[in-house]
């Protein structure tokens, strides 16, 4: 496996050969003011990524980018915003996959992911962690699921909300290394989070980017990262695919989407902008700090067909395991 400064060097050099493509198409983009929805409060973690974006945009294209939280109804308040606003690109929305892919599926809205929203850019990801108290005596994966195994019915396991990719996780780890945890929902990682580290609740399914500061703080384990790949933000922790259990893979990427009317050459210019804002060096480390991933560039059809294969597979396993909200 590559170590971590060679990654980090390849991932700079690709991120810099987006910032020299798409220079010319960012600055055709527009000469007004843009309007960025944010579909959560201010101060979160999506509205930091969202405000540094929105910076690097305004210097970029010399316009002021606003930032406009519109929180609620699982992102529906702001999607609707986006929706009813006219497809000129001058409104667009920066948003986690979660509130297009997993809240559809579990409440009801107005909105239809697949024919009403255009993704534009995919600029950061947050893989899904398993994570547990450090006074667990499991220190590893194996020995986990021998621990749950032989304590029927006495451990459980935190989401940060019911029919989310953390909800969906456990029931599928459950399901394929023959555990009972119970499931116990949360609004939100952070009390969650506290319940593990004090060892009310054993282990939790979170995002790295809230995770990851008290993995290194030492105030949880890591046991696995659900992906394919080991995480470069954790290159120490194995992978569910290692250890035999490949369907535990769930991340969300945060980014850039507008309304599918917005035209496609238009929107190719707004993708162009915000790949362009987003492999800055400052915005690029700060996404990193933040515990984010930064991603490749995709172009508008990849990103459409990895957006439906995540809805559908979403929609899936809500259907298999009777998820409710």
């Amino acid at each position: 496996m590559k170590n971590r400064p060679t990654l980090l060097r390849m991932r700079r050099a690709a991120l810099a050969t987006v910032m020299a493509l798409s220079m010319p198409a960012a600055m055709a983009w527009t000469s007004k003011p843009v309007r960025m929805l944010v579909p959560a409060p201010a101060g979160g973690t999506m509205d930091v990524m969202a405000r540094l974006l929105a910076d690097q945009l305004s210097a970029d294209l010399g316009q002021p980018v606003i930032v406009d939280n519109k929180p609620g109804a699982g992102g529906g308040i702001a999607i609707n915003t986006l929706l009813a606003a006219p497809a000129d690109g001058q409104t667009i929305m920066v948003t986690a996959t979660n509130v297009l892919t997993e809240v559809p599926h579990v409440l009801k809205t107005s909105f239809d992911t697949m024919k009403d929203i255009r993704p534009l850019a995919a600029v950061a990801r947050s893989r899904m962690v398993l994570v547990g108290a450090p006074t667990l005596p499991a220190k590893d994966l194996p020995s986990l699921v021998s621990y749950v195994k032989a304590n029927p019915g006495k451990l459980s396991f935190a989401s940060y909300s019911s029919g989310t990719a953390s909800h969906y996780a456990g029931m599928i780890m459950n399901q394929k290394a023959g555990m009972d945890l119970q499931h116990v929902p949360f609004a939100g990682s952070g009390p969650a989070l506290t319940q593990v580290m004090g060892g009310q609740i054993a282990v939790m399914y979170d995002g790295m980017v809230t995770s990851l500061p008290m993995i290194k703080a030492g105030k949880v384990q890591a046991f696995a990262v659900a992906s394919k790949n080991r995480s470069p933000l954790l290159p120490q922790v194995p992978t569910f695919a290692e250890l035999g259990y490949a369907d535990v893979e769930f991340s969300n990427w945060i980014g850039v989407i507008a309304s599918a009317q917005v035209p496609a050459e238009l929107a190719q210019k707004i993708q162009a902008a915000a790949y362009k804002a987003a492999a800055t060096p400052k915005v690029h480390d700060r996404m990193e700090a933040l515990g984010y991933e930064p991603m490749a560039a995709q172009t508008l059809p990849q990103l459409s067909q990895s957006l439906r294969a995540e809805y559908e597979r979403n929609g899936q396993i809500v259907k298999a395991f009777n998820i409710q909200p």
